[in-house]
C-alpha cells in the first residue's frame, strides 16, 4: 500500500500528475487545486497517497494537504460519490469551503463541481452535515486563497459550544448566520444570529 510518494514532478494533465520516483513513473489522479498547487515540471513534490486496488487496476490518489485527503475520504462514503467524482468537489471547493457548504446546507456550492446534481448535491449535504464542524483545516497550500485561521467564526462556534450545543450543530448554525451577516460580522451579532438558527 502506497501512502506517500515524493519525486519529481515529469508532467501534468487536467487530473493527473506523473511523479518520477527513482526513474520509475507513478501516474497520480488528483484534484484541479492540487495539480495547480504543484512546483513546475522538474522540480520535487511530496504527495500523500491513498491507493485504490481492483481486480483490474491499481489507482492512486494524492493530495498535498491532509485537510483534502481527509474529505476526500469522507465523500466516498456518500453513495453515489466516487473517486473522480470527490476530486470533481475538490477541485472547486477547497476543504474549508466544502465544511462551509456542508454545514450550511449550500446544495448550491457542491453543484459547481462537474457531475454533481441537485439530488446528490443534497445527499452530500444531509450526509456529512454531522461531520463539517469535526476536522481541523490547516493553513491553505502555497498559492491557494487566504482564509482567516480563529477570527470571530471560531469564537462564535465555540461560545455555543459553551452554551451546550453539539459542536457540528454549532458550527452549521455559525456557518449560515455568517453567510447570512456577510464579512465583517461581529461575535455578538454570530452568535445571536446563530442561536436564532439553532432554534427555528
Amino acid at each position: 500500500m502506497i501512502g506517500k510518494l515524493t519525486g519529481i514532478v515529469d508532467s501534468t494533465g487536467e487530473d493527473w500528475v506523473l511523479i518520477d520516483v527513482g526513474g520509475v513513473g507513478y501516474v497520480v489522479f488528483a484534484s484541479g487545486r492540487t495539480i495547480g498547487n504543484l512546483p513546475a515540471n522538474g522540480n520535487t513534490a511530496s504527495l500523500m497517497i491513498e491507493t485504490h486496488v481492483r481486480e483490474d487496476h491499481i489507482h492512486l490518489f494524492g493530495f498535498l494537504e491532509a485537510a483534502e485527503r481527509d474529505w476526500y475520504r469522507l465523500l466516498c462514503t456518500v453513495q453515489g460519490v466516487g473517486s473522480k467524482m470527490a476530486l470533481a468537489i475538490l477541485s472547486v471547493l477547497a476543504p474549508a469551503d466544502l465544511a462551509q457548504a456542508i454545514a450550511a446546507q449550500d446544495k448550491t456550492a457542491l453543484t459547481r463541481a462537474s457531475g454533481v446534481g441537485p439530488k446528490l448535491a443534497g445527499r452530500i449535504a444531509a450526509e456529512l452535515k454531522d461531520k463539517a464542524g469535526v476536522i481541523a483545516f490547516p493553513a491553505p497550500v502555497r498559492g491557494a486563497p487566504a482564509r482567516p485561521v480563529g477570527g470571530v467564526n471560531d469564537d462564535a462556534v465555540s461560545a455555543l459550544v459553551n452554551l451546550g450545543f453539539r459542536q457540528a450543530d454549532a458550527f452549521g448554525a455559525v456557518a449560515r448566520a455568517a453567510g447570512e451577516l456577510g464579512d465583517g460580522a461581529s461575535l455578538d451579532g454570530l452568535i445571536k444570529a446563530g442561536l436564532k438558527e439553532l432554534a427555528s
